[in-house]
């Protein structure tokens, strides 16, 4: 099993790989990410980690960028590797594919047409 030292790691990238995502591409959008970040010669700065769900199903392939903490839906490999070369090398939100953002009070959720509010998780708690 391998151990990475991370020290110099300036990003972290998690990758949906649940069952959702990964009828939606999740292995091929995986993929194209880790070839991007290769091909930028990257790899010392942008770790990824392959995750289970992270609940935003309707939404996939759901890729998290920190220590921005934005949620990105990447549907398509060439969307992942936009997350890469524009987001964590150039420095750019790619706004038309933000499903959440950090902001002053916690996650905001994107407005925009076909992004899925989805239940608050007090809802689905009953309180």
């Amino acid at each position: 099993m391998t151990t990475w030292n991370l020290t110099g790691t300036k990003h972290h990238v998690l990758i949906c790989n649940g069952s959702s995502c990964m009828r939606k591409g999740g292995e091929e959008v995986t993929q194209a990410i880790r070839d991007e970040i290769k091909r930028l010669n990257l790899d010392d700065r942008i770790h990824t980690t392959r995750t289970r769900c992270n609940g935003r199903c309707k939404d996939a392939c759901i890729v998290i960028a920190y220590p921005e903490g934005t949620w990105y839906k990447a549907s398509t490999p060439e969307e992942g590797r936009r997350i890469i070369s524009q987001h964590l090398a150039g420095g750019n939100t790619i706004e038309d594919a933000v499903i959440y953002e950090f902001g002053d009070e916690g996650m905001v959720a994107a407005s925009r047409e076909g992004f899925h509010e989805g239940i608050s998780k007090l809802e689905k708690a009953g309180k």
